[in-house]
């Protein structure tokens, strides 16, 4: 096992800046080495003058890096079009791979991710920190041992405002397809929201590695932004085991509200950031049928301990927690949300402006969505009026995404 562990760095801006940083600041006590850092734009990164201080080599392509140097682990926060592709590369190359969440836009595209980390040997690391934080894993152990009994409904919700700036970050952003008819499927539920959905299924995994498989989706999409894909969505999704998990997101809303979530069993109901619950705010919190109750602490802690798990487990001294199979189970049921419908525009009359913050916003959707949480309802079983619900998509055995009636 590696004394020193190198890593090539794929994608240094935007989200990718977290990783330089961590590693630029403890590099040394961790025992780490950069090698490497592919960007088309390496300036973007706010780290970039530290980087060439350090002699970091840069490079358009991570085909470029391989043809010159090596790396233990490849840590890939590219756009989600490239998590497959580049993931495959680095594996054939010899490397081990943290990529960021999602895995891939498609399940085809993740089940080829698995043949060729099986194929070569390595592992690959899928970054949802929750997946990869103390008190999920605490969460997840008390609900593999059964402490709650069965569970029965979950259900999340979380509205975050995003603005022009953040649509026009980048080509491929709310975007369905690339220029060259890749899949993309980029959208509140795949992309900013994608840990929440994921954890649902993640922590009702029967193994710590593994997630719940869903067996139904449904869903309602919605647009209010100029993009081609959906900035809100209502997803029902049921497990093998029977399990109902309901999701509410929305980037077209004005005021914001950070993840909340209710995980109801038979003995205990497992409660997060519930604004009327103070004791919520920023940790799990069992409440159990009895009255007894148990504090499993902040998921938002550690965001990035899955980069010093990563590194310990190319030393062989970690188990990955959220492997590929474990982060399937969020992209087969993307890949069903689309297949559910077709984005539908909401009534402009609904569409509102603040020009000051660039933020299109959609009147009356944050006070329908909550209510919707609350019941555990979708808007079109509460007679909304705009509301409009999918087909239900049966994904026993789905191995592949087609999207024939993508629009």
């Amino acid at each position: 096992m590696p004394s020193e562990v190198s890593v090539v760095l794929v994608g240094i801006g935007g989200y990718g800046n977290l990783y330089v940083e961590a590693l630029i600041n403890e590099w040394q006590e961790r025992g780490v080495k950069i090698v490497g850092a592919v960007d088309p734009k390496p300036e973007n990164c706010r780290h970039y003058e530290k980087l060439k201080e350090l002699d970091i080599p840069f490079f358009q392509f991570l085909e470029d890096f391989y043809a010159k140097y090596k790396a233990d682990l490849a840590v890939i926060s590219s756009p989600i079009h490239f998590h497959s592709e580049q993931t495959c590369l680095a594996l054939e190359n010899g490397s081990h791979v943290l990529c960021e969440k999602p895995a891939a836009p498609t399940i085809q595209e993740v089940k080829k991710m698995i043949e060729v980390r099986d194929r070569t040997g390595k592992f690959v690391s899928i970054g949802y920190q929750w997946s990869n934080n103390r008190a999920i894993y605490e969460l997840k152990k008390d609900i593999m041992a059964g402490v709650f009994g069965k569970a029965t409904q979950f259900k999340t919700i979380i509205l975050w405002p995003r603005n022009d700036d953040y649509y026009q970050r980048a080509s491929w952003s709310g975007k369905i397809k690339d220029s060259n008819g890749k899949w993309i499927l980029d959208s509140v539920a795949s992309n900013a929201t994608a840990h929440y959905i994921h954890n649902m299924f993640y922590v009702l995994g029967s193994q710590l590695d593994r997630s719940a498989v869903p067996v139904e989706v449904e869903a309602e999409l919605y647009r209010a932004n100029n993009i081609e894909n959906f900035d809100t969505a209502a997803i029902r999704a049921y497990t093998e085991e029977g399990v109902e998990l309901l999701y509410f997101g929305s980037h077209a809303i004005k005021e914001q509200l950070d993840p909340v979530f209710c995980y109801q069993f038979e003995n205990a109901t497992v409660v997060f950031g519930d604004p009327a619950i103070e004791e919520t705010s920023s940790n799990i919190v069992a409440f159990f049928n009895d009255g007894t109750k148990k504090n499993y602490g902040n998921p938002f802690e550690e965001v990035i301990r899955k980069l010093w798990i990563a590194v310990d487990a190319v030393r062989g001294k970690a188990q990955i927690p959220c492997g590929l199979e474990a982060a399937s189970s969020q992209v087969i049921c993307i890949n069903a949300v689309q297949e559910s419908i077709n984005p539908v525009a909401f009534p402009s009359n609904m569409i509102k402006r603040l020009e000051e913050k660039k933020l299109t916003w959609v009147e009356g959707l944050a006070e329908t969505f909550k209510e919707c949480y609350d019941a555990g309802k979708m808007p079109s079983e509460l007679g909304v009026s705009w509301a409009k619900l999918g087909k239900k998509i049966d994904v026993r055995g789905y191995d592949y995404f087609k999207g024939e009636n993508i629009k």
